[in-house]
């Protein structure tokens, strides 16, 4: 009696591990195609220019394509500005930034610096370690003092670089 119970025990074992191989076999078949069929929906990429089609480019005078960024943008570093915040008022504040500036636009970038320096230290003073915290902190300085740029260089600069922030 005890082999017949054996024999009961492994025969219903066997159809149930045949039927989670044939699960396992049709779900890594189901995962494939669609793996294969996204990939077929996919655009070829495009192939890589070789040297030897760069050099005839050169000896048929065709036109290179024009670098993204402008040929008269010129970056101008400005003195670092350190100050203690509002809060807590032993914290202080070193920040480090550089305008992007056009020269035909902007004949003496010193001075604009020099005024665009003063306005980011007034600011810098007005605010609390609270609103530069965590990385949602750091866009909205970043934004704040992009606006005052903006604004006091009646839109001669076109980008402020943050070069270093440190709170300290």
């Amino acid at each position: 009696m005890a082999s017949a119970a054996a024999d009961a025990n492994n025969t219903a074992a066997t159809p149930s591990l045949k039927k989670t191989i044939a699960e396992i076999v049709l779900v890594t078949f189901l995962a494939a195609a669609m793996g294969a069929g996204f990939a077929w929906t996919q655009p070829a990429p495009p192939a890589p220019a070789s040297p030897a089609a760069a050099k005839d480019a050169v000896k048929e005078d065709k036109p290179l394509p024009a670098p993204d960024h402008q040929a008269t943008a010129n970056l101008f570093e400005l003195p670092p500005i350190i100050t203690n915040l509002a809060a807590p008022a032993d914290t202080w504040i070193r920040l480090e930034v550089s305008i992007v500036f056009d020269a035909k636009d902007v004949p003496h970038p010193e001075v604009l610096g020099g005024e665009i320096a003063g306005d980011l230290l007034a600011y810098l003073r007005t605010i609390n370690v609270a609103q530069l915290e965590g990385p949602i902190g750091l866009q909205n300085l970043r934004q704040d003092l992009s606006e005052r740029v903006a604004v006091r260089s009646v839109g001669k600069v076109s980008e402020l670089v943050i070069r270093t922030l440190v709170v300290q």
